[in-house]
């Protein structure tokens, strides 16, 4: 099985810093699992890489879609698994970060996304569940899923309006979860899953700090662009959306930014629950430890020889 090491955690842990360190180290090249870096133009709030933290490392499944267009697990499930067979026929260590959990799971397990689903009956059916949502709220869109699905209910906020929606859609059109596939899921890759946490009250800090950095390097500027077409899906990203009442004139830029790192804040304990109950990574706080480095770097290196006897033989 080819070798795929994995970064995950919440927003503001080090998850990009770390994996360039790595890639720098054990020659690797970079897979993107975010769901938002994808879009162009989107680089402030979505914390993307800079060209200068790149340090001249590859990465892949950043700036390759238009905010016009959708993107989905299945999308990164496809492509995320091509560039792991490119970099890994080069001699390089495919190294995926990020933190949306569904798409990394599903990268790394033979999970079949949207399996026999037809494009036209999809816009109807959600087009179904987008007018129960808009008559009778979030909450009662969510007892359908639970009543359906409740392993997709449990592991999707029922405010996620469009991932509820989504889950909805594959259960009618296919009769299984969007989590399940008819078989147990089985591995396709010997991956190391590193986990990045720290200290919940210092990683709340970390994400406000991150916001008020993200405003000050123009973050309301790129908000506004956005703006322009709400309808889009990039437009429902968190560090977006909830400037959309200020540019309305309903709400103050104070409340607006506030509800930014609320969202921020919340979306970061959804993805440790996420990562903790899903996947098990093996978890590290380089935030408090940094000297921890070391032993990572070691236990790195480690999983990477195992097999090389063999190959070689």
């Amino acid at each position: 099985m080819k070798k795929v090491l994995v970064i995950v955690g919440p927003t503001a842990v080090g998850k990009t810093a770390l994996s360039i360190e790595l890639a720098q180290k054990f020659h690797g090249e970079i897979i993107s699992g975010d769901s938002m870096q994808v879009y162009r133009h989107l680089d402030i709030g979505t914390a993307k890489v800079t060209p200068e933290e790149k340090a001249d490392i590859p990465h892949y499944l950043i700036d390759c879609r238009d905010i016009s267009e959708n993107y989905s697990a299945a999308d990164f499930q496809k492509e995320g698994r091509k560039y792991i067979e490119t970099i890994t026929a080069q001699g390089k260590l495919p190294i995926v970060v990020g933190g949306t959990g569904l798409y990394i799971q599903s990268l790394l397990y033979d999970f079949h996304l949207g399996c026999g689903e037809d494009f036209q009956k999809g816009i109807a059916i959600r087009q179904f569940y987008e007018q129960i949502a808009q008559e009778k709220g979030n909450q009662a869109l969510w007892e359908q899923l639970r009543q359906k699905d409740p392993a997709a209910a449990l592991s999707i906020h029922f405010n996620n309006r469009k991932r509820v929606i989504r889950a909805l859609e594959v259960f009618d059109q296919t009769g299984h979860s969007i989590l399940q596939t008819k078989k147990v899921p089985q591995k396709l890759y010997d991956f190391m899953l590193i986990g990045l946490e720290t200290e919940r009250t210092l990683l709340y800090e970390r994400i406000n700090q991150r916001v008020d950095l993200m405003i000050d390097a123009g973050l309301l500027t790129e908000a506004e662009w956005l703006f322009k077409t709400p309808e889009v899906q990039a437009a429902q990203g968190i560090g977006y959306k909830e400037f959309f009442p200020y540019f309305e004139g309903n709400t103050s830029l104070a409340s607006a930014i506030a509800l930014v790192k609320q969202q921020s804040r919340l979306y970061a304990k959804r993805q440790l629950t996420w990562f903790k109950n899903r996947m098990s990574p093996q978890w590290w706080d380089l935030v408090q430890q940094a000297y921890a480095k070391i032993e990572l770097e070691e236990q790195v290196n480690q999983w990477l020889k195992v097999g090389e006897g063999a190959k070689h033989e």
